[in-house]
């Protein structure tokens, strides 16, 4: 196998066009047949590569086409990597992985199914400061991070689809919240989020969030007895994350964005690479997943115990009481 080829969209396209090494841009999966041949015709693709979502069984005959890269809206990654996976495409599905955990563990049997590998659209676990967030965690120079603490959101302007509950699954939750759900299930190491609490924040705009949450403030409890402490949030712009431990502490922000993020720990500020794209780095690891054969590192697996942590979340907010984590 060469460069592995990838059926992506246009954000995806700019990237695996500018950034890129092991992966390249070789069709499209679309609702619209124009933008398609527009997009075939910008990235270099033959439009015999362009598809429709009701057409994706056919990619089975493509080879040219490697990877399934889906990026639509959370009600559609089951149905869209499914559809991927038994045409015999490797998939990355864009966070959060499912609506709910149930979903994940069709994907996940879809993919073993046809012998397909299967990554998460985790971008920050290519970020050099999210990586020491890691490192620390795992080697422990500061000893075992018991308490941590963050919050992740924007102001959403106006009603889009990550607002329609049966499009999204939930407000900023399914989306910024997943974030701060991942930097301290890293921080948290080898531990288990093994319960929640979680209380949802008073609605200002009831025009725009109906049927989702605002926001959310809610608790990770770990099986080594450490906590969590966090929000989210489409009411305002913000994003941190902090982790201390007996012997130091690191914090970062901005925390998840895709440039500039920026850690500080107790012996000073982090002094990292730059890098052009997490995005493009998480690509290119995945292809090399598919050529060599091994599992992605974010694979699905972490998306199901984020799920898993999720459901759970939505339970606790709405029950107001603390619920356990399903294994």
């Amino acid at each position: 196998m060469g460069e592995p080829r990838l059926c992506g969209k246009r954000h995806w396209a700019c990237l695996l066009t500018c950034y890129t090494q092991h992966c390249q841009l070789a069709g499209v999966i679309t609702g619209s047949k124009e933008k398609g041949a527009q997009w075939a015709k910008d990235y270099g693709f033959p439009e015999k590569n362009i598809y429709h979502y009701d057409t994706m069984p056919q990619l089975a005959d493509n080879p040219d086409i490697d990877i399934v890269y889906v990026v639509t809206p959370n009600a559609l990654h089951a149905p869209h990597t499914i559809a991927a996976a038994k045409a015999g495409k490797h998939v990355i599905c864009e966070k959060p992985m499912a609506m709910n955990a149930a979903e994940c563990d069709t994907m996940i049997a879809a993919c073993k199914a046809a012998n397909v590998r299967l990554s998460i659209g985790y971008r920050l676990h290519f970020e050099p400061n999210t990586q020491e967030l890691k490192r620390l965690a795992r080697d422990k120079d500061f000893g075992v991070f018991m308490k941590m603490s963050g919050g992740n959101g924007f102001r959403m302007q106006r009603k889009v689809w990550r607002a329609d509950y049966k499009l999204s699954g939930g407000g900023p939750l399914m989306d910024m919240g997943i974030y701060s759900v991942q930097a301290a299930c890293m921080a948290a190491g080898d531990a288990t989020c093994v319960a929640v609490t979680a209380k949802e924040h008073p609605k200002t705009r009831p025009e725009i969030f109906a049927d989702v949450e605002e926001g959310l403030d809610y608790t990770l409890e770990f099986s080594n007895g450490a906590k969590a402490e966090l929000m989210t949030t489409y009411a305002a712009g913000i994003g941190r994350f902090r982790a201390d431990g007996d012997k130091g502490w690191i914090a970062l922000e901005p925390a998840h964005s895709y440039r500039g993020i920026k850690a500080v720990t107790s012996k000073g500020p982090l002094e990292v690479r730059q890098i052009e794209s997490q995005q493009a780095l998480q690509m290119d690891d995945f292809a090399r997943c598919v050529r060599e054969q091994r599992e992605s590192i974010v694979g699905g697996a972490m998306g199901r115990r984020d799920m898993l942590i999720v459901d759970a979340i939505y339970e606790a907010a709405k029950t107001g009481k603390r619920t356990r984590v399903k294994a």
